[in-house]
């Protein structure tokens, strides 16, 4: 059985420009939530700074992360982001299952 994927992607926009990587991820999240092994696709806003976001994704496989990171809607995304981004976003895969 394949191992899932777990990663929280880190985001920071240009000073001003959060709301439209809101815009962004409300146009993208159905369109990647309905992606073959799609488990999980969550944005969330970090307290206190308008301008930071932690997107929690869980694929059930690295194929289904493969796959999606080469979908036109997600090649698209990646080429818009520099416009409203403060730089790349920072990719931290973390274990799919919890540690005791």
């Amino acid at each position: 059985m394949p191992q899932s994927v777990r990663l929280h992607v880190h985001i920071t926009t240009l000073p001003g420009r959060g709301q439209e990587q809101l815009d962004a991820y409300e146009r993208l999240a159905p369109l990647v939530r309905a992606e073959e092994g799609c488990l999980q696709y969550d944005l969330h806003r970090v307290v206190g700074d308008p301008d930071r976001f932690v997107l929690t994704e869980l694929w059930a496989s690295r194929g289904a992360l493969a796959a999606h990171d080469a979908t036109p809607h997600m090649v698209a995304a990646d080429a818009a982001g520099p416009a409203f981004r403060a730089g790349p976003a920072q990719v931290i895969e973390i274990e799919a299952e919890p540690t005791a």
